[in-house]
């Protein structure tokens, strides 16, 4: 990998490479951009089959969260780090100290948190070496995020519905739900609260029999859920799920989900935009999480949080208006949005610097 290339191909900031002999610890921190704020983005720990990829994981997540912390609202740029190692037998204290030192030697340009591999538990090891961590168990943390990330996928789904029907009501509708984990039972019981007819499927059988024991949900196969007569679609597990195989089984006039990545490529985004389904793109509508946490910042209220998180009904339909304005799909209008907010901040504070080095230069 040619390292300054691939920053300079999407304009990254900064890579940073941590290494602790003692620990063990080999991590890659990834800042994208902070126009808006300091990155934030959480550790992720995960066996790598080479540092290249491990790398390359990094750079993707931390771009990532830079459109998503955009979109959300957030002054708030984008990064991640990555731990190469196996989560279940390569932790130990003194690693995730050791990454604490690395973050405090960043000086706020980077917070981290929780994510794929790491636990609360992780972050108040980091806690012990920086003030720059949340999701931490101490007091003004905000706990378990799935309960609101499940909310903002909710209130997304509302907007997405009022768009495709005319009316953000989910009462009568048919939703089939791809996976019952934790945000998306939480988002069932939104649901059926609202007098929604539930079609649920995952791998782990208990987690479908509870959710059809508690909502009264119709359970069917997991390749069986793409070609129910549903109103609406919400992949809540597994990304690229959206793809060459799928589109054509698929009834419903909407997509509204939790899971990441749905479009396996943006080429599916076009492909159902041009059929008419409504598309809410995923690293919106499942920003609740990371609203949440950011809250923390301010000292943790959560009130305050879910009010925040309740403004991803707004922000889906800006994104619906960027569609329609410019003739493009919703996932490229997600990311105009956040582009655009970019752009403003950093003219903003470019003309600011600009006026200050001049009235300094008159002193």
């Amino acid at each position: 990998m040619e390292i300054f290339k691939r920053l300079e191909e999407q304009d990254y900031e900064q890579l940073v490479i941590c290494q602790d002999k003692t620990s063990g610890l080999k991590a890659i921190i990834a800042i994208h951009d902070t126009t808006l704020g300091p990155a934030l983005g959480g550790t992720r720990m995960w066996t790598y089959e080479s540092e290249e990829a491990a790398i390359e994981d990094a750079l993707r997540l931390a771009r990532g969260m830079t459109y998503k912390n955009a979109a959300a609202g957030l002054n708030l740029g984008g990064g991640k780090t990555v731990i190469i190692g196996d989560p279940r037998t390569d932790k130990n204290d003194e690693m995730f100290r050791a990454f604490g030192r690395y973050i405090e030697g960043l000086n706020g340009r980077y917070i981290t948190a929780e994510d794929v591999g790491t636990t609360e538990e992780d972050m108040d090891l980091i806690h012990l070496e920086t003030d720059y961590v949340t999701g931490t168990a101490g007091s003004g943390s905000s706990g378990n995020p799935s309960p609101v990330t499940a909310f903002g996928v909710y209130k997304g789904m509302k907007a997405a519905a009022k768009e495709a029907f005319g009316d953000d009501s989910l009462a009568g509708k048919t939703i089939a739900v791809q996976g019952v984990g934790n945000v998306a039972y939480a988002l069932c019981e939104y649901l059926h609260e609202e007098g929604a007819k539930l079609i649920v499927t995952d791998i782990n059988e208990e987690a479908v029999q509870r959710a059809v024991n508690a909502f009264g949900a119709t359970a069917v196969g997991i390749n069986e859920i793409y070609s129910q007569e549903a109103d609406i679609f919400a992949p809540c597990a597994l990304g690229a799920v959206i793809n060459d195989e799928t589109i054509p089984q698929l009834k419903a006039k909407v997509i509204a989900g939790s899971a990441n990545n749905q479009l396996k490529d943006p080429s599916h985004g076009d492909q159902i935009h041009e059929m008419g389904i409504v598309y809410a793109p995923d690293y919106v509508i499942n920003s609740g999480g990371v609203i949440n946490v950011a809250d923390e910042l301010d000292g943790y209220n959560r009130e305050r949080a879910l009010k925040r998180v309740a403004g991803i009904y707004d922000t889906i339909e800006k994104i619906f208006a960027i569609s329609k304005r410019d003739n493009i799909p919703s996932y490229v209008a997600a990311d105009r949005l956040a582009e655009e907010r970019i752009a403003r901040v950093a003219k903003a504070r470019s003309q600011f610097l600009q006026n200050e080095k001049s009235v300094l230069s008159r002193r």
